[in-house]
């Protein structure tokens, strides 16, 4: 990408799509192109396909999805994969119909098998059983990866796939029904000093680990990719360190001064025993993460100070 080139990000809103816009306008891109859903309905294959012939992007990062934690994943699993492949199949392909100099799809870990040896590598794609609790959106996902790396064989395109590893930061969703752990547990926590509660629930054991990447680090491995990486194979995208739901939970607790009590809910399920991701590929290619999850937990606790009358509506 040059900074004149037009690149369009999909799903500029949410998590990652902002932190990509963020990102982009630093280095001084001068050309995005951004479509909100209401604007644009990624799951219309005409209303793509009509976007894709009248603004041309030479460049896309497909960052659009449904995504949620364990409770949403529960509750609307057809919604789940539904959406995500109809988003994903219309953009790539209107993408090779347009042609589009290169897209970068964003995955997910939760692609790896549930029991896959840790850490986990590019390469233990499709050798065991999913998580149960999230299949419908992995297999979507996967499909999404399989289909980059089928239209590279057939047509020639250059589209890579990456595999973040679990995300938070500016604009993630607080929704207790529908979050991930951690901007669930920020929120927790808040409620819980402002209403001087005595201790705070948790779901789970507290003893699964999971490893935290701050979406602006996310942004810059996708750009830093986008640019210099164009090999037809996935690439993990994480920090290479992970900690248990327990302490990352006592992380938020101090962050932000909450003085109660933790109390798990051991009914409730733990979901993967463990997520770390084998980052060796990506650091060969010159790239590491560079915010400590101190540091990211105080930005995103202050993100949701400034913007929890939004995050709450959501």
């Amino acid at each position: 990408m040059n900074k004149h080139s037009k690149v369009y990000v999909a799903g500029h809103r949410g998590l990652v799509g902002s932190a990509l816009v963020r990102k982009l306008t630093s280095l001084g891109y001068e050309n995005v192109v951004l479509r909100t859903s209401g604007e644009l309905d990624l799951r219309d294959k005409n209303a793509v396909d009509q976007f894709f012939e009248t603004e041309k992007p030479e460049f896309v990062f497909l960052a659009a999805a449904k995504v949620g934690g364990i409770v949403a994943n529960n509750e609307y699993p057809a919604d789940f994969i539904r959406d995500n492949l109809l988003i994903q199949t219309n953009v790539i392909d209107a993408s090779y119909r347009n042609n589009v100099e290169k897209l970068l799809f964003l995955g997910s870990t939760c692609i790896y098998p549930k029991m896959a040896p840790q850490p986990l590598k590019e390469e233990y794609l499709l050798t065991g059983l999913l998580e149960p609790t999230n299949e419908p959106y992995a297999i979507a996902k996967i499909a999404g990866i399989k289909m980059c790396e089928s239209y590279n064989r057939q047509y020639g395109t250059k589209y890579i796939s990456v595999m973040p590893t679990n995300l938070y930061g500016p604009h993630d969703n607080f929704d207790l029904h529908t979050s991930h752990v951690l901007p669930a547990l920020i929120r927790k926590f808040h409620e819980a000093k402002e209403t001087n509660a005595p201790q705070v629930e948790i779901w789970g054991t507290g003893t699964p680990k999971r490893e935290f990447l701050y979406s602006d680090d996310l942004a810059d491995a996708c750009v830093y990719l986008m640019n210099n990486y164009f090999a037809n194979e996935i690439v993990n995208i994480g920090v290479g360190e992970d900690i248990s739901i327990k302490e990352l939970a006592e992380h938020i607790k101090a962050v932000v001064g909450f003085n109660g009590n933790l109390e798990f809910d051991t009914s409730k399920p733990d979901g993967t025993p463990r997520k770390l991701v084998d980052v060796s590929k990506l650091n060969s290619l010159g790239w590491k993460a560079q915010t400590s999850l101190n540091d990211g937990l105080e930005k995103a606790y202050q993100w949701f100070l400034e913007n929890k009358l939004i995050t709450y509506i959501k």
